[in-house]
């Protein structure tokens, strides 16, 4: 999807690889929050394979909330 005030593709719908999936997701949530590590993010796709059908890219909007429960819970400090 194209934002019409400045015709770049919104970040949030665009597929991207996994470090760009770590980078934008842990400057993005709340400090309270675990942040996101490859070890993570290559487990939770092997978890849910069916979320990532189409290719191994990330989007936000697809991704971020469901990681987001998924970590939090899973996650060893």
């Amino acid at each position: 999807m194209i934002n019409k005030k400045n015709k770049e593709q919104d970040v949030n719908l665009v597929g991207s690889s996994t470090e760009v999936f770590i980078k934008y997701y842990n400057e993005n949530i709340p400090d309270a929050f675990p942040r996101a590590t490859l070890k993570a993010l290559e487990e939770f796709q092997a978890l849910y394979p069916s979320l990532f059908k189409e290719n191994n890219d990330w989007i936000i909007n697809k991704h971020r909330k469901k990681f987001m429960d998924w970590f939090s819970s899973h996650h060893e400090e």
